[in-house]
């Protein structure tokens, strides 16, 4: 019995705690929500609502003060958690936006005027729409708080899903952010069968995704006989057999993550699932869930695939031309605002894959510029989207949110804050000067032009001309027309201000100084590899 002791010996696992504790504080506060929901039952509902906003502001919060503090202290470029996680420059400054970006975007899970006393979110989401317990759930004005910890758990894992230093830990981490997703897409006060077909769409489109995902890291690791992403670059760099398994693998990993990015297409989930979920939660998945996914394409692209850029880069190049096209054309056919946005957000998507088309670490900058373009352009669109999407939320009538485009008619005699505001998250989206969408273009078609791909760079700013006309028309229609007889701009509190306020601000301190971001994210743009 002694000879066999070796056998089962356990190797403990060493934590980096400090290192570790911006996601540790999201997950302790995500789990100590659950049970806040649970044992707080019987106490009034504004009272668990309260509670739960405060973990989630105050674990948000902190994350981002430890993230600051750790990169002060550290500097990045330190495996932790026994090799599963890679804290370097870019998963700081990914940390940093996606707390911030989240921060602004639970916010508008709080308004309850807009909404009469309740939230955008359904009273009891376990109830049947249109039954008799959903009656009497928006009667007495019940409210279900799980939203809270289940966008920290989304958070959670996005953090890891950036920083993951192997192909397991991606796909762990790439559930856990989804999985609470599907849910809370299924979970909109108002058109609530709508809400539900546009969460079992995403979470069915999620699932194959997933499967294609899976498949690649088999793949891979059929191909490297490892899961590091510095090994599989190893195995890359020195193959040992065919390249079959290597492409094969490629191909399927990229299928998964292209998905979550709405690249065109694996992108026709994005419009039927902005459209349905609850308005607050779609400015979450608009820039969170982007810049998530962005932030781990690059990273496997980059550290464990930088040796075969000569196969995938020309593919990311057509991919990025059809999503500039086909997300401005679509976009152009719209009415719907929430739509048209969605169809905007894709256009994007391939707006910022320019960048990653064009790293090349035999071009000045090189692979840094590509990281820190596509981390700025991010970060100007995700202060139009959040602000963008608040807006969404105040224009309305008297069934709830206005969403028809005709019904914005004249908002700017109503209200030419509101309209305003909106006016410049729209020009910042079309990428007018002075504004973060403009440097952010800019950004990004620098990085493809120096890379070689000056053809993608052309067609990029042709499109962004068609694109341009999106929302210029929407411009127009608020402050050239009659106003509309049935739409009103709702009475917020401060919950839909700041995003607001936050959101214009940061547009207009992007596109004048650019260098208080832009900055940063250069210094922070390098893989360790």
């Amino acid at each position: 019995m002694t000879s066999l002791l070796p056998l089962y010996q356990i190797t403990v696992p060493t934590l980096e705690f400090r290192q570790l504790a911006p996601v540790l504080l999201l997950f302790g506060a995500a789990c100590v929500g659950v049970l806040v929901d649970a044992l707080m039952l019987g106490r009034s509902r504004r009272f668990r609502s309260e509670v739960q906003m405060g973990l989630v502001l105050g674990s948000i919060v902190a994350a981002l003060v430890y993230t600051v503090y750790n990169w002060r202290v550290s500097g990045g470029g330190e495996l932790v958690a026994m090799g599963a996680l890679m804290l370097d420059g870019p998963t700081y400054l990914m940390w940093s936006l996606l707390l911030f970006f989240g921060l602004l975007a639970v916010m508008l899970f709080k308004e309850e005027k807009l909404g009469g006393g309740a939230n955008a979110f359904a009273s009891s989401a376990a109830a049947i729409p249109g039954s008799v317990d959903e009656a009497e759930a928006d009667r007495y004005r019940l409210e279900q708080t799980e939203i809270f910890p289940l966008t920290l758990f989304s958070l959670t894992g996005m953090m890891v899903f950036v920083a993951a230093n192997d192909l397991l830990t991606l796909f762990v981490a790439l559930e856990v952010f989804s999985l609470p997703l599907y849910l809370m897409c299924g979970m909109a006060r108002r058109r609530r069968l709508l809400s539900q077909e546009a969460a079992l769409k995403y979470f069915l489109l999620g699932a194959f995704s997933s499967a294609f995902f899976l498949f690649g890291v088999a793949l891979l690791y059929g191909y490297a006989g490892a899961f590091d992403l510095r090994a599989i670059d190893a195995a890359v760099s020195n193959p040992v057999y065919g390249r079959g398994l290597l492409y094969a693998g490629l191909a399927m990993l990229g299928m998964g993550l292209l998905f979550k990015i709405g690249i065109v297409p694996f992108a026709n989930w994005i419009p039927d699932v902005y459209m349905g979920a609850p308005t607050p939660l779609t400015g979450l998945m608009a820039i969170c869930t982007k810049l998530a996914a962005f932030g781990a394409t690059m990273r496997v692209f980059f550290v464990a695939l930088g040796g075969e850029a000569w196969t995938w880069q020309p593919i990311f190049a057509v991919l990025s031309l059809l999503t500039m096209v086909v997300g401005s054309v679509m976009a152009l056919t719209q009415h719907d605002v929430k739509r048209m946005l969605a169809y905007s957000s894709i256009a994007h998507a391939g707006f910022i894959l320019t960048a990653i088309t064009g790293a090349n670490q035999n071009v000045p900058g090189g692979q840094p510029t590509a990281v820190s373009s596509a981390m700025f352009y991010l970060a100007a669109y995700g202060l139009a989207t959040v602000g963008a999407f608040a807006v969404v939320t105040l224009v309305r009538n008297a069934a709830g949110e206005e969403n028809d485009m005709a019904g914005w008619s004249g908002l700017a005699a109503k209200n030419p804050w509101v309209a305003g505001a909106m006016a410049l998250f729209l020009l910042s989206m079309a990428g007018i000067p002075l504004t973060g969408g403009f440097m952010g273009k800019w950004m990004v078609f620098s990085s493809a032009w120096f890379g070689g791909y000056w053809w993608l760079v052309v067609a990029g700013v042709l499109t962004s001309l068609v694109a341009a006309f999106i929302y210029l028309r929407l411009i127009v229609t608020m402050f050239g027309q009659a106003p509309a007889r049935t739409t009103f701009v709702g009475d917020a509190s401060y919950w839909t201000w700041i995003p607001i306020i936050v959101g214009a601000l940061g547009t207009v301190v992007l596109g004048v100084a650019p260098d208080l971001v832009l900055g940063p994210a250069t210094m922070l743009g390098s893989f360790l590899r």
